[in-house]
């Protein structure tokens, strides 16, 4: 078997829905997949050990922050990304280039590359196709993305044809310049929030035949049902045997709509962020924990979960280990919150298998209060 594959294994007969294995050289992955996001190699507030228990079974990084802190070179020296945060299951990054969009006041993009300054300490760095290659290369994750452009919602045509012409010409450089084998290499399609510069996006990026594609420049502020749409004309044109990645999408139904119109992997940082403020996941929709209604509420966060929070704690419990500024609330809430999604696309690709994720779809919004959503 080579370094990397991908199995479509099965299509849902009742949605269209797909059911995959990503084989990596750190193990199988299982689609469709939630994968959590361990910016600086860490998962904010759990360890390694925590992420296996909760059935985790790849992990996002961050190439910006890493580059930035404690450096590529340190990682590499101490034997790679996996060794230096103890994780040896596979390990996707990305390849900094939405970082550098985020700082569009301290950041200038030319064909070459990107300047900007860190959010740091404002020394000036430049990041280039190249350059992104060079460094997702010594962290040695399983998976790289190639460096795109991503661009701001709203925006104009002509810049947003502009940013994704420069992402495909980035797109072929970081495809000549990678050579490590046993890591994959993502293209990622763009084209903002036209129909047409999506589809031809996906159809140049497909033609150059990445092992597995990003879908980027979405979830960036537009409204849930513009995004949809853009899946939805995309879909057709992208690789039916290709593994495809709806980047910084992760809140319980977008996970479940995306699924319906063809994603196999998501990511975001939702989950540990929200938990850390007192928000969290229930099959009814958002709970803010840190509220007075939950002084005395002494069932489970959520009844259906198998997490260790769910499992020993009460709501009661948790609020006041909030309102006592413990840091274990926000730890047990981070556990719940990532194991409730795990679980959710666990719940996902069972129905898949059993050829009824329609029906799963309708009985998760009739339980799932939209108006308490993100």
């Amino acid at each position: 078997m080579q370094p990397f594959s991908y199995e479509l294994k099965h299509v849902c007969k009742q949605s269209g829905a797909r059911l995959g294995v990503l084989h990596t050289p750190h193990g199988d992955i299982e689609t469709p997949i939630y994968m959590p996001v361990g910016t600086a190699a860490t998962v904010k507030a759990m360890t390694s050990r925590e992420m296996e228990e909760i059935g985790t079974q790849i992990l996002l990084s961050n190439t910006y922050h890493l580059h930035l802190r404690p450096g590529e070179d340190l990682i590499q020296e101490a034997g790679g990304l996996h060794t230096f945060m103890d994780w040896h299951k596979p390990i996707l990054t990305d390849s900094g280039g939405f970082q550098v969009f985020s700082l569009s006041k301290i950041r200038t993009i030319r064909e070459e590359g990107v300047t900007f300054q860190s959010h740091i300490d404002g020394s000036r760095h430049f990041i280039g196709p190249e350059t992104s290659m060079d460094i997702q290369q010594a962290l040695g994750s399983d998976i790289a993305m190639a460096f795109d452009v991503c661009t701001a919602y709203p925006c104009d045509y002509a810049t947003a044809k502009e940013n994704m012409e420069r992402t495909h010409r980035w797109a072929e450089r970081c495809k000549a310049y990678h050579t490590r084998e046993d890591q994959a290499l993502f293209g990622i399609v763009q084209g903002a929030f036209f129909k047409d510069l999506r589809i031809e996006s996906a159809k140049a990026l497909s033609d150059m035949d990445f092992i597995g594609y990003g879908i980027g420049g979405l979830s960036v502020g537009e409204p849930k049902p513009v995004m949809y749409e853009m899946l939805e004309e995309m879909m057709p044109y992208m690789p039916e045997h290709k593994p495809r990645y709806l980047m910084g999408v992760g809140s319980p139904d977008c996970l479940v709509e995306g699924v319906f119109r063809g994603v196999d992997m998501f990511d975001c940082v939702l989950a540990t962020r929200i938990a850390r403020n007192g928000t969290v996941f229930t099959r009814n929709g958002r709970l803010v924990i840190r509220n007075a209604t939950y002084a005395r509420d002494f069932r489970p966060i959520d009844d259906s979960c198998d997490c260790y929070a769910c499992q020993h704690f009460s709501r009661a419990y948790i609020r006041h280990l909030f309102k006592a500024g413990e840091i274990t609330a926000g730890r047990l809430a981070s556990i719940h919150n990532l194991r409730f999604l795990i679980h959710l696309m666990e719940d996902i690709r069972q129905a898949i298998r059993e050829d009824r994720f329609l029906d799963f779809r309708r009985e998760f919004f009739e339980n799932y209060d939209m108006s308490r959503n993100f």
